[in-house]
């Protein structure tokens, strides 16, 4: 509590400080002959040109930060930019990035590079911003085919993918069975309205 009524007094110190520095600069600006002191910092012309704005550089002044005085203040907190940035991460492989970004950032996966059809998708979306529907359509389109992808990847190398444990079967008979009934209904009651519907086809065709 001692902490606090620091803080809420530090705070109301300098509030009160910053309305009679205001008070006093319009009172100069408004003296007969100071016309040609009107000129502001550049710190108070931004202040005049966002009071509008509630809570607007609330954490300018260091002294006004919530952890103060409880935190040794060094002035690193406002040096974030100034400092050394560490070397950027190495490419050999193709690695797509947003058109907002100049560049990679510094660190990125390397393991699964754009590929196949999937590839072809992702890159047709990165090249838009990632505000259109052209960016993130394709490539939710790509995950999909990069699932199909991978199962065939699978069977190129004889091994058969165990597609209903991959889709959380297990856990889903185990924790959700009244949904999964009923998923496996509505598959069921879909293929059979399918093969019914094609094989009727096939038959007033063939006549």
């Amino acid at each position: 509590m001692k902490n606090n009524d620091i803080i809420t007094e530090n705070r109301q110190n300098q509030n009160k400080q910053d309305q009679n520095k205001q008070t006093q600069n319009k009172q100069t600006q408004n003296k007969p002959g100071n016309e040609g002191n009107k000129e502001l910092s550049e710190k108070d012309k931004l202040a005049q040109k966002y009071a509008h704005i509630k809570g607007w550089g609330i954490d300018a002044d260091p002294r006004n930060e919530p952890n103060y005085p409880m935190k040794k203040y060094t002035g690193d907190d406002h040096n974030r930019l100034n400092y050394e940035k560490p070397p950027m991460q190495e490419s050999d492989i193709e690695v797509l990035h947003s058109i907002e970004r100049p560049g990679l950032s510094a660190v990125y996966g390397t393991s699964v590079p754009p590929s196949g059809l999937s590839g072809l998708l992702r890159r047709l979306a990165f090249r838009f911003s990632e505000s259109s529907y052209y960016h993130w359509l394709p490539l939710i389109l790509a995950d999909r085919v990069n699932a199909v992808e991978g199962v065939f990847h699978d069977l190129s190398r004889l091994k058969v993918p165990n597609v209903f444990a991959e889709l959380g079967g297990k856990a889903e008979w185990k924790h959700n069975r009244k949904g999964f009934a009923a998923k496996v209904f509505t598959g069921a009651v879909i293929t059979t309205a399918a093969i019914i519907y094609f094989s009727r086809k096939r038959k007033l065709s063939k006549t």
